[in-house]
């Protein structure tokens, strides 16, 4: 009979240690806490959506892994920058040659340029969308060097953007120079709407 107690006792005593401690360690919320918080735009998601790709793509991060991002923004445009309320940001990681790039815009003043109807000169069939990285410095416009994947969002003015791409030795020296950037041509500005160089992250 006393084992009996003294074995109910220690638990109603154990169970209300646990209790003590729980309330004392709940967090404590205000009523601003408990609001509903804004939807983040979609382009501040991308690190998340980035890591997950790299790392299904086998790019696993470590030490000689390198990361850049840009910042797409009309003010960036050579050699008029477009009126546009459009916004954009990539993120991009290097291992050893192969650049794998993600990113996101939003707000296009018009639709992407279609490249099938409406083609540089001469004709490159290389340039599949209206996204590309090109090789030149800041003040000047360079020369196409791939055509990045698009998926756009439901409005067709906003998505996502990405690709993988093997770098030559040119291409490298110019990534490390700040001279490859990432651009958005729309029907409205054609040469080009949105623009970021690529920058150690």
């Amino acid at each position: 009979m006393r084992r009996t107690q003294r074995t109910l006792f220690n638990f109603l005593l154990s169970a209300m240690t646990c209790l003590l401690l729980i309330s004392t360690s709940a967090p404590v919320f205000s009523k601003t806490d408990l609001q509903p918080t804004a939807i983040a735009p979609v382009h501040q998601s991308i690190n998340q959506d980035a890591t997950a790709d790299w790392l299904a793509q086998g790019m696993m991060m470590d030490k000689a892994t390198k990361r850049y991002e840009a910042v797409l923004s009309s003010k960036n445009v050579v050699p008029n920058a477009p009126s546009t309320s459009a916004t954009g940001k990539v993120k991009a990681m290097l291992k050893g040659d192969r650049l794998m790039v993600q990113g996101s815009f939003a707000d296009l003043s018009s639709p992407l340029r279609d490249y099938v109807a409406d083609p540089v000169n001469p004709p490159n069939p290389k340039i599949t969308s209206a996204a590309h990285i090109h090789r030149g410095n800041p003040d000047q416009n360079g020369p196409f060097q791939y055509a990045l994947t698009v998926d756009l969002n439901k409005s067709g003015l906003g998505g996502k953007l990405s690709g993988m791409y093997p770098l030559t030795s040119e291409q490298l020296q110019a990534l490390s120079e700040g001279k490859l950037y990432i651009d958005i041509h729309t029907q409205k500005n054609r040469a080009g709407e949105l623009r970021g160089i690529l920058q150690p992250a």
